[in-house]
């Protein structure tokens, strides 16, 4: 009962020790790409998909945005796939569409 016990214990130190090891720290917030990448608010990139729908000549429901940046204190570019074309967008805080390229 004994030796039962020890192998008991034993096995439970080297899981314990597995699944610390197992454990990993998330990053300092400063080292997150949110923190160095602003994207562009969902309102914004629907604006866009529906004015790439109008240049692609398709319906918005097939617009799905890829991507998007913020270019400075008051403009964004989103990329956009329409059923594999891809345009760019690019539109201010207003809703505003400044342009929509193909890419």
């Amino acid at each position: 009962m004994n030796r039962r016990l020890n192998w008991t214990m034993a096995f439970i130190s080297v899981a314990a020790a597995l699944l610390g090891a197992c454990q990993s720290s998330a990053p300092p917030p400063t080292e997150m790409s949110r923190t160095s990448l602003q994207t562009a608010p969902a309102d914004l990139q629907l604006i866009c998909a529906n004015a790439a729908a109008k240049s692609a000549g398709t319906e918005s429901t097939k617009i799905l945005p890829m991507g998007s940046r913020q270019i400075d204190a008051a403009t964004y570019g989103v990329d956009l796939d329409a059923s594999g074309r891809k345009f760019t967008c690019v539109v201010d805080n207003n809703g505003t569409v400044r342009s929509v390229t193909p890419a």
